[in-house]
């Protein structure tokens, strides 16, 4: 059961205002602010704004965190509050901290290329070097509070990370080996990658447009997404919130290409989440798709949803039209929003749309948000290398079981 849920995202921080940014279909792209753009034409991204690691990281010293390890400890630290648990009782408690993320600390990978170039090697900050390690995000977390009974594990399947740590949450807490789990994805936008995704020709010129017959590409974001997990015992002998419940996953490798999905492939993953959680295609009410914006994601997602689905698939919708491409985060913060679309009753948006693809024969939801009675949503995670993984979220209602 999904019981916690922390968002730092460009469109809003915090379960509320995020659910808020979704149903609105706020944009949170405007220009880099970041890191210096000299030299790139196209400049935005989504990024968040006005971050104050101070309010969130209260335990360790801010200086030893980069910018992916802050959003981590605060994402965790609103799943935390969320869900209502004491942090005092999670420490009494068997838990599993795994995070994904694509870049880990790439924003200060920037910063010490930069320091090298200018001085050398002897004029690296060793405190910077210290901190880029990624499998420390979900070790600070765990410093920070106090969590000592945890397995901490750091995903890297790119921009399918969240969805994969979260499967690996799910199975955790189904099985019993822990009593709750957080789990998720973080990362800070970085010139690293942002250069990578512009000499590649996929950054959009100016706004995310996902299938979209005009669309130019991703806008790059960043931001984190956590929730807290926990069997529906625990739950409800608590009295807890029950967001959404995990009702099962999909992963898989194709080997396909580097960077080019695979229809069959990504229809091979759906079709698995949709085994693994019992649920028949008909069942499911709206997809977040993947959606980065290029043509590549767009036409091929929808085709392999298409051949899942059949020629009357669900309501599909891009987040990142609103998030930018928020990469390890990107998934668990898309993850967040079907839980909070069953809660509050809507499909978000796919914003910045003007006319659909003839390619993309989906329902996108184009620019408002609808009211709908969620009770099963499908969240897409599509990686580089093949690396996919999907997650279906349920309604909880009482007594139905």
């Amino acid at each position: 059961m999904l019981t916690g849920l922390g968002v730092l995202s460009s469109i809003g921080v915090g379960a509320a205002e995020f659910a808020d940014g979704l149903r609105a279909g706020r944009s949170g792209a405007k220009p880099i602010e970041g890191f210096d753009t000299e030299g790139f034409e196209y400049t935005n991204a989504c990024e968040v704004r006005g971050f104050d690691p101070h309010r969130w990281v209260r335990e360790l010293p801010v200086h030893e965190l980069g910018r992916a390890s802050q959003f981590s400890v605060a994402a965790t630290g609103m799943a935390i509050e969320n869900s209502g648990l004491p942090v005092e009782v999670l420490r009494a408690r068997r838990g599993l901290i795994a995070l994904g993320t694509t870049d880990g600390e790439g924003f200060d990978l920037d910063r010490l290329v930069q320091e090298e170039i200018g001085a050398g090697l002897p004029g690296l900050d060793t405190a910077v070097v210290r901190r880029l390690a990624p499998h420390r995000l979900p070790l600070v977390v765990a410093r920070e509070f106090g969590l000592s009974r945890v397995e901490t594990a750091t995903i890297t399947t790119a921009c399918a990370a969240g969805n994969y740590a979260i499967g690996y949450g799910f199975d955790a807490v189904r099985n019993g080996e822990v009593d709750y789990a957080l789990c998720g994805g973080a990362d800070a936008i970085c010139r690293k990658t942002f250069a990578g995704f512009y000499r590649m020709g996929t950054i959009a010129p100016d706004l995310c447009r996902p299938f979209d017959k005009d669309r130019k590409g991703i806008l790059t974001g960043e931001g984190a997404g956590v929730v807290l997990m926990e069997s529906l015992e625990s739950a409800l002998a608590r009295g807890a919130r029950v967001h959404a419940e995990v009702l099962g996953y999909g992963l898989g490798c194709d080997a396909f290409h580097q960077v080019a999905p695979q229809q069959d492939g990504v229809a091979r993953c759906m079709s698995a989440a949709l085994d693994n959680a019992g649920v028949k295609p008909e069942q499911v009410d709206f997809i977040s798709a993947h959606g980065t914006g290029t043509k590549a994601n767009d036409v091929t997602e929808s085709r392999a949803i298409r051949q899942v689905f059949g020629t009357e698939p669900p309501r599909t919708v891009s987040m990142k039209s609103m998030l930018g491409h928020t990469m390890g985060a990107a998934s668990a913060l898309a993850l967040i929003g079907c839980a909070l679309a069953i809660t509050h009753g809507f499909v978000p948006p796919t914003i910045n749309h003007r006319e659909t693809d003839p390619e993309c024969e989906i329902d996108c939801v184009p620019n408002v948000s609808v009211p709908a009675d969620v009770r099963i949503a499908q969240n897409n995670g599509l990686a580089f290398g093949g690396n996919n993984a999907v997650v279906l979220l349920g309604k909880y209602e009482e007594g139905a079981r």
